[in-house]
């Protein structure tokens, strides 16, 4: 576990650097969301039934769930640049845990993250959406949006170790921006037809954003909603772990094997 903690803070250290030399990456991905919650919350909200300033209440967390969600597509990226330029091979030569090499890329992301969803929260504010929960369910709020990240971190990981491709994976992982569009992220689920509601409150991200709203003060709990929705916090806690589960280990026996 030693050997693990040590040689993954290293990758970490590493991909810490590669931000810090290439800081247009990092500033692309901590706006995108910013230009998103200011065009969703002026333009969309107006078309919406919910007033303005409660539908911006609403819309916040779920913007903060989306960018959590995207990890999907920055680790499928960042797992596929690397795999397809040599870096993941000469890894694999050092005398290191193999586990450690996307374990550290996974902490990466998840520390520019927490540092990310600052400015996005501050924006937020300037909207007008507040916490109206107290300091210990805000806590935990945050804490789903990391543990949310980190498991669709590792999902973007095992799909950019076995992507074909730099450019596959690029595809891929910038078709990633339909997930949250099948969710309640940025409407009430509860309006949608039928079978697509289903979809969409079976789709991980409603869940965490359900729970987001919900320690946060800015929306009830929906009634009638499939468990997940309806037990948010659970449903946000199991479909990570469960993310994690199956990742995980996928993801260091695909960089163990290389490309094979």
């Amino acid at each position: 576990m030693s050997a693990i903690l040590y040689d993954g803070t290293a990758v970490l250290g590493r991909h810490l650097q590669r931000i810090k030399h290439a800081p247009a990456i990092l500033l692309m991905t901590q706006t995108m969301p910013i230009v998103f919650l200011l065009f969703f919350g002026y333009v969309f909200g107006s078309a919406l039934a919910m007033p303005g300033a409660d539908y911006r209440a609403f819309l916040v967390p779920g913007m903060l769930v989306a960018t959590a969600a995207n990890g999907i597509m920055t680790g499928m990226f960042t797992a596929a640049q690397d795999s397809h330029r040599g870096v993941m091979d000469r890894f694999r030569t050092l005398p290191m845990s193999r586990s450690a090499v996307p374990l550290g890329q996974a902490a990466a992301d998840l520390l520019t993250t927490a540092v990310g969803l600052v400015p996005l929260m501050l924006v937020g504010v300037a909207m007008g959406w507040r916490i109206e929960g107290g300091p210990l369910q805000a806590l935990g709020a945050f804490f789903l949006l990391l543990l949310f990240r980190f498991a669709t971190t590792w999902v973007g990981i095992l799909l950019g170790l076995a992507s074909q491709s730099e450019e596959a994976a690029g595809q891929l992982g910038g078709a990633t921006f339909m997930l949250p569009l099948l969710s309640n992220a940025y409407i009430p689920a509860d309006g949608l037809p039928g079978w697509l509601r289903t979809i969409a409150e079976w789709n991980p991200i409603s869940a965490v954003a359900t729970a987001v709203r919900d320690l946060c003060g800015n929306a009830p709990v929906p009634q009638g909603a499939a468990w997940p929705v309806a037990h948010p916090v659970a449903g946000s806690v199991l479909w990570s772990l469960a993310l994690l589960a199956v990742c995980v280990p996928l993801a260091v026996r695909r960089y163990t094997r290389g490309g094979r």
